[in-house]
């Protein structure tokens, strides 16, 4: 009787680290929202110099998001995303120093502006490293778990910051979580391999992930990508990827409210310890994480029942879309519980709807993943520039939270607007000899 060699599943032990580094590096952005109302107290921060901090990072990540990509197509998934989390990580770390010298907020501004540059290669690296692991039918709850990694850092690690905040300082906050950072890093630069290279998958695993439409393939491409006009064009110039664009501008706005000012609303508006608002904060933070996995997985199960690709993944968004403008509803109560359960169902919905870097991997061109990545998360962090300003510039102006929240809750109409009207059809770009070249 033969014997069956048994397919190996290598690919999971890599979808664990992609969670865990995308943990940390949510933790990492979070950091300075989690001390913001003890530390601005302390070194006399206002509400607009705040936000220009918060903004700060976003300003360096969008900018480096296309060289970041270009990065991840010439040297890997695996080096590029190691040597920035460890780096970004070290930059966390410094943060905690900012008191020592004369100007604090200069000192913070810049070192939010390294850390947001380092970052930049991040998701496109999740993003491609799903194309090269993981066959079509897997990516959604690939891309969900990944995502969901955002939820669970402001879940559990949130808490745990507030708790060394409490107990300690909040230098200590950036000290503890740049450090795990750090030996993360360097944990996945010793255990991270290409698929063609890794020692433990088999060939029955790779056939499994090719005959999918994988492409364990990227990895060995050694040759540096010249980035063309046409490359970019590609992925620029084109309806369908400008809906897309236009959506996940929408989800990352409604993101970053909650990575940048959702615990000083709790503090200030609500009144919450800060000892409380770590664990408030945490429950809509759960409930996009469940949001997040429900939404992967129903989009999976959706494409393997023999719905279309744009039905399997496109439904999922509109819905998420449409509930989270549900979160207006804090403008009209006072209820803590009422409050705390508006936010939880939009982060819910918002976690439901972010399919964007599925959408991505199945739609981008083959050839330039990385540069694809990097064009996406620069148009959908842009949000990571806007939404913090808007909203300091809003409290300076009128002490209120109100019009932020507004500003949260239009998102979801816009980015519903952009799926259901300009998105259409979903398909793989194609690119031209001459946009291929390498």
């Amino acid at each position: 009787m033969n014997n069956v060699i048994k397919r190996t599943n290598v690919r999971y032990g890599i979808l664990v680290f992609l969670f865990l580094a995308t943990v940390f590096n949510y933790a990492d952005r979070a950091t300075l929202s989690v001390v913001a109302p003890i530390m601005s107290k302390e070194l006399g921060f206002e509400p607009e110099a705040l936000g220009l901090a918060f903004s700060a990072f976003g300003i360096s990540y969008v900018i480096m998001q296309i060289p970041g990509g270009w990065l991840l197509d010439k040297y890997g998934s695996r080096l590029v995303y190691g040597c920035a989390l460890i780096g970004w990580s070290v930059v966390t770390m410094f943060q905690g120093t900012i008191f020592l010298y004369a100007s604090p907020l200069i000192v913070l501004l810049v070192l939010r502006l390294l850390m947001g540059a380092i970052e930049a290669p991040a998701f496109p690296a999740n993003s491609r490293l799903s194309v090269q692991w993981f066959p079509n039918k897997e990516r959604g709850f690939v891309t969900a778990v990944y995502q969901a990694a955002q939820y669970i850092s402001l879940g559990i690690v949130t808490p745990l910051m507030t708790i060394i905040l409490h107990n300690l300082s909040w230098h200590y906050v950036f000290y503890y979580i740049g450090a795990i950072g750090v030996i993360l890093g360097i944990v996945w630069l010793a255990k991270i391999r290409d698929p063609l290279q890794h020692k433990k998958i088999n060939q029955q695993e790779l056939d499994y992930i090719r005959e999918g439409g994988g492409e364990p393939e990227l990895g060995s491409k050694k040759s540096a990508t010249k980035i063309t006009l046409a490359q970019i064009k590609s992925v620029c110039v084109n309806r369908m990827m400008i809906g897309v664009y236009i959506g996940q501008f929408c989800v990352t706005s409604i993101t970053w409210f909650f990575l940048t000012w959702f615990p000083t609303y709790l503090y200030q508006a609500k009144g919450m310890s800060i000892l409380k608002v770590g664990f408030v904060a945490s429950i809509p933070a759960i409930a996009g994480f469940i949001g997040g996995l429900l939404g992967g997985v129903f989009s999976d199960w959706l494409l393997k029942r023999g719905y279309s690709l744009t039905t399997a993944r496109k439904f999922p968004v509109i819905c998420g879309m449409l509930l989270s403008c549900v979160i207006v509803v804090a403008n009209y109560t006072s209820s803590e519980v009422v409050v705390i359960a508006a936010m939880s169902l939009a982060f819910f919905s918002k976690g439901f709807g972010n399919l964007g870097w599925c959408v991505l991997s199945d739609t981008s061109p083959k050839e330039v993943q990385g540069i694809a990545g990097g064009v996406f998360n620069m148009c959908g962090n842009l949000a990571s520039i806007i939404t913090p300003l808007v909203i300091g510039v809003i409290l300076a102006h009128t002490q209120s939270f109100d019009y932020a929240i507004l500003y949260v809750g239009s998102m979801g109409v816009i980015g519903l607007f952009s799926y259901l009207f300009i998105v259409g059809s979903l398909e793989r770009i194609t690119l031209s000899p001459s946009a291929a070249c390498m």
